[in-house]
């Protein structure tokens, strides 16, 4: 039989702790064991149940914004009915669909049962509910205006889901389009361009140069498919990893801000959440160098995110917020403009929500554009290639039709 095996955590006789394992019939008796060997028992559990909970959150998919945006709005109307805060959650946890955020929802509840508070339950689980989101919390927690922080937060969700689904619009139908195309040339290269092959060779003309080099494409497609694959999943690895470094990130952040197209989206999608985030933490009281240092870590492209960063610094030391967001040439006139009358009359507030309500509808027009100009762009380099393909065939043809003729 073979026995359970509990993992520990303990304290020997000199106050060290210590970690193992140890095989026993039940965790009395592991404890009982522990208490013998002279250690006095911190924590004591299964592993194989850490083994299940470990694989278990593997497979969890992290909620999604709109997925927040419901827990906060919920949240709010079942405090309003007079609901105490661990009743509300262990409402909650039962009724959230999503696996993840079911988990960590029950898990708030226990540290808040505790005696902990809601933002330092939340704390636990910082990469779900986000740096924002507990700082908005703990600001209503102080403030006795919670219900204002979760409606404040479900906003947030909500237009950071709008500005999400509208970057994936504007990247994920221009790739399907161009795998489509890839996918339409790859099955000419192996199953057309092949059937012509043999008749080519018979042929006593001259083939041109144009349909020996697509042949020669074909053939390569077929004898080594496996090398393309073994590339591009390599290409994708080097990608990938270069994402993750600083000077992959900074290689990249740039390139977004500079692509033709693309950059014009990536910089009204910035000036959206700056402002949008921004415009949240100041109106649930948060201090402007606070909330600068919060926002900055929202920012996915790191150029602007350090422009924020300095611009903390300079806030810092007394100046206002509008002139290094000048300075640092990343951010359109529009921004510094309203930030600085903002600044003159008091309501930087009001002035952020506006523009970030204004980047809001510049990114959906953004993105219709460039859907629009993206779209007669791969269909042409689509029909130019495939065009090429249907040439390299028809002109052996046409060569030994002309032979013929002169006969």
């Amino acid at each position: 039989m073979v026995l359970p095996t509990y993992s520990y955590l303990a304290i020997d006789k000199e106050g060290k702790e210590k970690k193992g394992t140890v095989n026993s019939s039940s965790k009395d008796e592991a404890t009982e064991w522990l208490k013998q060997s002279g250690l006095v028992t911190v924590s004591l559990v299964d592993s194989l149940a850490i083994s299940k909970e470990i694989n278990l959150k593997f497979f969890e998919k992290k909620p999604k914004p709109r997925e927040m945006a419901v827990f906060c709005r919920q949240f709010v109307s079942i405090l309003s009915a007079g609901v105490n805060i661990i009743a509300t959650l262990e409402m909650l946890g039962e009724q959230t669909e999503n696996k993840c955020l079911s988990r960590v929802i029950w898990e708030t509840r226990a540290e808040v049962e505790k005696g902990e508070s809601l933002a330092g339950a939340m704390w636990v689980n910082r990469n779900i509910y986000t740096d924002i989101f507990i700082t908005m919390v703990e600001a209503g927690e102080a403030s006795g205006s919670l219900d204002v922080s979760f409606t404040r937060m479900a906003e947030q969700f909500e237009k950071d889901a709008a500005l999400r689904a509208n970057m994936k619009k504007a990247t994920i139908y221009p790739a399907s389009i161009a795998f489509v195309a890839v996918a339409v040339i790859a099955l000419l290269l192996v199953f057309v361009i092949p059937t012509f092959d043999e008749m080519f060779a018979d042929l006593e003309t001259d083939i041109p140069a144009l349909t020996v080099a697509v042949i020669a494409a074909s053939n390569f497609l077929l004898s080594y498919w496996y090398i393309v694959l073994i590339a591009i999943a390599l290409l994708i690895i080097v990608i990938v990893n270069a994402s993750k470094s600083k000077s992959g990130k900074y290689f990249l952040g740039k390139i977004t801000i500079r692509l033709p197209l693309f950059g014009n989206l990536t910089v009204k999608t910035a000036c959206a959440r700056m402002a949008r985030t921004l415009s949240t933490l100041i109106a649930a009281g948060i201090p402007m160098i606070e909330a600068i240092d919060i926002t900055a870590a929202t920012m996915t492209n790191v150029y602007f995110r350090d422009a924020l960063l300095a611009a903390k610094e300079e806030v810092a030391m007394g100046n206002n917020l509008s002139e290094p967001i000048q300075r640092s040439s990343l951010f359109p006139p529009l921004v510094h403009h309203m930030l600085k009358i903002g600044e003159n009359t008091g309501g930087i507030e009001g002035m952020l929500t506006k523009l970030a309500d204004y980047y809001d509808d510049e990114v959906k027009n953004a993105t219709q554009a460039l859907m629009a100009a993206m779209e007669p762009i791969i269909i042409i380099a689509m029909a130019g290639i495939v065009g090429t393909l249907v040439i390299s065939v028809l002109l052996p043809m046409a060569e030994m039709y002309n032979a013929l003729d002169a006969m």
